[in-house]
């Protein structure tokens, strides 16, 4: 299991609590934990898919990768990396869009590409999607899945939520 997985893995188990200190007037005891949503596919071909396009926990988003592929068609687009990349992008604009989130809430990436020497041309085209420059970890592996030349997968915060900070709550 690769370090980043590692770490999801923790901060899904452990990083959603809240305890504050004993013993002091200021502060409340108290745990927080909210439950991990498995939300399902706005896409009706990957309703029966064997995971979520995203994972709700308070109000982080984890996105499953996304790739070049064109949802009508369940095809990757043609065009090589750009084309790939922009589409890959797209669609996962479309996921965040069902939570009401954009590409600006996205706070951290995971690019994975076919080649370490599409990253020029990749990198040109993400940095037009992701202004604030989320945190971002980018590396080649062969064989995605369907062939693709590139998979990106993100962590994104919605903002405005509630939030219980040492047992009170703050907007």
């Amino acid at each position: 299991m690769n370090s980043f997985l590692k770490f999801l893995l923790v901060f899904i188990c452990f990083g959603s609590f809240s305890c504050a200190e004993n013993g002091t007037e200021d502060h409340q005891q108290s745990t927080l934990f909210e439950a991990p949503i498995f939300h399902k596919s706005h896409e009706t071909k990957k309703i029966d898919a064997p995971f979520s396009d995203a994972v709700q926990v308070g109000n982080l988003f984890f996105l499953s990768g996304q790739i070049g592929m064109d949802h009508s068609s369940r095809e990757l687009v043609e065009g090589g990396i750009g084309a790939e990349t922009r589409q890959t992008l797209e669609n996962i604009k479309a996921v965040l869009q069902q939570y009401d989130l954009q590409m600006t809430d996205v706070v951290k990436a995971m690019v994975v590409l076919d080649t370490i020497g599409d990253f020029s041309a990749f990198n040109s085209i993400y940095t037009q999607y992701f202004p604030q420059k989320p945190a971002r970890t980018t590396f080649a592996a062969k064989a995605l899945a369907r062939g693709a030349k590139i998979e990106i997968e993100v962590v994104a915060v919605k903002s405005g939520t509630s939030k219980i900070i040492h047992g009170e709550s703050h907007n």
